[in-house]
């Protein structure tokens, strides 16, 4: 996203990316960036929280009407919960094996029945 907001700004279209890897978002050259400190997919806020979202993309705006230069970052006030999660995204654990089969099996059938009906 953040290549696709510095073209887009070369074209005289200002941009803000809400984003949850920093790192990324500064390393391309992300013109404004809103930082929400939460796992990777859910840069708005958690899923169903629509007053942390709206406020989120608040701050988007906030940023694009405030920013005096290039590369402006604005930080969201937000916590995921606790800090663990940063520890415990993505973790596979042992008890969770078989049902992770289940869904990939049940994902590779999907797929499978998705080509067979493009093929059609």
């Amino acid at each position: 996203m953040c290549l696709v907001a510095r073209h887009l700004e070369e074209a005289g279209i200002p941009t803000v990316i809400l984003g949850s890897a920093i790192d990324i978002g500064m390393h391309c050259g992300a013109p404004r960036f809103v930082f929400t400190d939460f796992p990777l997919g859910n840069p708005a806020g958690r899923p169903f929280d629509a007053e942390m979202q709206l406020s989120i993309v608040e701050s988007g705006i906030d940023l694009l009407e405030q920013a005096t230069g290039p590369r402006a970052i604005a930080r969201t006030p937000y916590a995921w919960g606790s800090d663990d999660w940063r520890r415990e995204y993505m973790e596979l654990r042992p008890q969770d094996a078989n049902a992770l089969k289940q869904q990939g099996e049940a994902r590779r059938a999907m797929r499978a029945e998705m080509r067979e009906a493009r093929a059609s």
